[in-house]
């Protein structure tokens, strides 16, 4: 394992924080300052996004064929470290990390052509439809219909927790096209144009948002919807085999150095508390529990660089390491968003009532604190989606351990 880094890569990193500092501009920080969960208008993701389009950096792990940004194993690493530390905004994954690779690896030509340029260009903003009513982490029990109507399959049912749906042109989609003994051979992957007659959204208003179409997940029903054949990927009744493939991509990402900048603003805020003998940051037992997170992210960064490390040498990250790094990583943004609440105290009871928080009054008590608390309750998902965090320690004990 080698962890250290050459003087390319170095010049490399030098390169990304030069790019944050021009594109990363004084509004998008602000908007990223008052988000909760990472999310800000779509307006300013697409800005983001077409600014990384345009330097060639928008896609890091696609195949340079594809328009991906030919970056080394260790680029995309400090790529995404640079990108966590200065607190930019994500790029969509739906699209970009999720879909793309699925039709890159199973997908027609046709489909190919059609839909990867539009991606890229972040032309399209496509949601995932995964989760059902009753079907969450047991995602092999959905029940969306697509019944084969010759040239068509006809799609009814529902989706749950589908983020951001509010604003996607486009929906992937598993469905039940076949009623097999193994539940997970009677699944499909269908790609849904969100336009067709029979589609509608409904918002899910969580602890943390509002009602006025800012709230991040939503219910997707499917009414009669005529979905065309050239839009199933690969073959019928394989989808969960695409999905698996998916997941990986989803599951496997670098979380150090935004817990590391997460810590950072947990100090700031505990030094700005004031009690009877000093701050907050001065109490020993706000200090233990603060030390013993930096003891765990410095653990997690450890582990990241170890897999990539792994990577870069030809190895593929599978299932086992992409479940470790969701189940620590999401584990962590818990326990530093609750720390982050102890900090802010009392001012962490003002509450950002959404997302964008567009007022232009200032914030009530520290910068930064009243978006504390709808941050933490939003925070109480990340151990759930993308397949719950005890799914991922069998997966771990299967493909690790081999129990």
């Amino acid at each position: 394992m080698d962890l250290n880094f050459s003087e390319q890569d170095t010049a490399f990193r030098q390169q990304v924080r030069d790019f944050i500092a021009e594109a990363f501009t004084p509004d998008l920080q602000r908007e990223m300052a008052r988000s909760k969960n990472g999310y800000i208008s779509k307006e300013g993701h697409v800005t983001w996004q077409k600014r990384l389009f345009e330097k060639g950096w928008i896609a890091p792990n696609w195949p340079e064929q594809y328009g991906g940004a030919g970056f080394t194993p260790t680029q995309k690493f400090i790529f995404s470290q640079e990108m966590e530390a200065a607190g930019a905004p994500h790029s969509i994954a739906f699209g970009l990390t999720m879909v793309a690779p699925v039709i890159m690896a199973f997908g027609s030509e046709e489909q190919k052509q059609r839909f990867l340029p539009d991606i890229l260009e972040t032309n399209v903003w496509w949601c995932q439809g995964y989760s059902e009513p009753g079907s969450g982490s047991d995602l092999a029990s959905l029940q969306m219909k697509a019944e084969d109507k010759g040239d068509y399959y006809l799609c009814n049912g529902s989706k749950i927790w589908t983020t951001m749906a509010q604003h996607a042109d486009w929906i992937f989609c598993l469905v039940r096209t076949a009623k097999m003994e193994k539940r997970q051979d009677g699944i499909s992957f269908l790609l849904i144009d969100m336009k067709t007659p029979g589609v509608r959204v409904a918002p899910l208003i969580t602890l943390d948002g509002p009602v006025d179409g800012k709230q991040e997940i939503n219910q997707v029903f499917f009414e009669d919807v005529k979905v065309p054949k050239e839009n199933l990927i690969g073959e019928e009744n394989k989808g969960w085999t695409y999905a698996k493939y998916l997941l990986e991509f989803e599951r496997g990402n670098p979380y150090s150095a935004g817990l590391a900048r997460a810590l950072v603003k947990v100090q700031e805020l505990a030094e700005k508390t004031q009690l009877e003998n000093g701050s907050l940051a001065d109490d020993k037992d706000f200090q233990h529990k603060l030390n013993d997170l930096h003891q765990q992210v410095m653990v997690m960064e450890a582990t990241e660089l170890r897999i990539f490390s792994d990577i870069s040498a030809g190895q593929n990250i599978g299932p086992g390491a992409s479940s470790l790094l969701k189940t620590r990583g999401t584990e962590l943004q818990q326990a530093i968003s609750e720390l982050a609440v102890e900090a802010a105290g009392l001012y962490g009871f003002p509450f950002v009532a959404d997302t964008l928080a567009a007022s232009n009054e200032p914030d009530v008590g520290f910068d930064g604190a009243p978006v504390i608390a709808p941050a933490y309750f939003n925070k109480r998902k990340a151990t759930i989606y993308a397949g719950s965090n005890e799914i991922q320690r069998n997966i771990i004990a299967k493909a690790v351990l081999g129990l």
